[in-house]
């Protein structure tokens, strides 16, 4: 079974997550294939989930709301992190000019009151805030983020994308601890662990949430063939897919990691867990790093 991840004493998630920024891309989206996509992530001890209210162009939300709905409990046995901050010109937002930013307190609100009647939830386990604002009033965000905890609507606040200076302005208007930071990493998107960013992190016990940890797919195509032949000698040395040697990779890297893995197969769901059986040697991690940089460490 896949081990949790101790975020702050209010939560703890699956060291995997279950990513749905695709789920309204499936050619089935009925509940009952929504349930069996969930049922087969806890099937592995996969128990978090992972939205955002623009997924689907705002529609990914009611997709699982709606098979929340229909399997009375679900909710129960699982843990929802969403986000909010983006306005793009589509679905409910259509009518905008420009895609931009909301960090006021009124549009969290609003989303999150929006979020929760979509899923069919009174609550959210973890709300962060989807992209860094530059036109953010820090004690007006902050504010909102300390009001939705103590109401109960959410149990724990974090951001998504943030660079150290945009976290430490928000949490310097806030009472309660933002508890992770979802940013892009992968054996392509190495860069955190060399700009200070997962360093930063690590020295104030923070666990970083990792999206598109396999590249977007690019891993899988002429820009990952160098990774790709490392991973794929690992892979067959260890039982596994090169997918579970990737995301091992990110597993293995003391901070605590914790990837959010996207993907509207049945099949390739019920192989998520397979990146915890993995050993990681240091020298392997420092191959992939090699082979992703294109040289060696100086």
């Amino acid at each position: 079974m896949i081990p949790r991840s101790r975020l702050s004493d209010q939560l703890d998630l699956s060291r995997i997550v279950y990513g749905m920024w695709r789920i309204a891309d499936d050619d089935d989206t009925s509940p009952a294939h929504v349930q069996a996509k969930i049922e087969a992530c806890l099937e592995q001890g996969i128990t978090t989930l992972d939205q955002a209210d623009i997924y689907g162009g705002y529609a990914a939300e009611a997709i699982l709301g709606n098979a929340f709905e229909a399997a009375p409990g679900l909710r129960d046995r699982v843990e929802i992190v969403t986000k909010c901050d983006i306005v793009a010109p589509v679905g409910r937002y259509a009518g905008h000019r420009v895609k931009h930013y909301n960090t006021s307190r009124d549009h969290i609100m609003g989303s999150v009151e929006t979020s929760l009647a979509e899923m069919r939830v009174d609550h959210v386990d973890l709300l962060l805030i989807h992209r860094p604002d530059p036109f953010m009033d820090h004690h007006d965000t902050g504010r909102a983020l300390d009001d939705l905890v103590t109401s109960g609507k959410v149990r724990a606040v974090g951001v998504s994308n943030f660079r150290l200076h945009d976290w430490t302005l928000l949490q310097s208007a806030m009472h309660c601890p933002l508890v992770t930071n979802q940013i892009e990493v992968s054996a392509l998107a190495y860069d955190p662990f060399l700009n200070g960013d997962i360093a930063w992190m690590q020295e104030r016990g923070i666990m970083p949430m990792a999206w598109s940890p396999l590249g977007g797919g690019a891993l899988f195509d002429d820009a990952g063939a160098a990774v790709r032949a490392v991973l794929a000698r690992e892979a067959v040395a260890q039982g596994v897919d090169v997918a579970a040697v990737a995301v091992a990779w990110l597993l293995a890297h003391p901070v605590g990691l914790i990837p959010v893995m996207g993907t509207n197969r049945l099949d390739r769901i019920a192989t998520l867990s397979g990146a915890c059986r993995v050993e990681m040697r240091r020298e392997t991690w420092f191959e992939i790093l090699t082979a992703a940089q294109g040289h060696e460490v100086p």
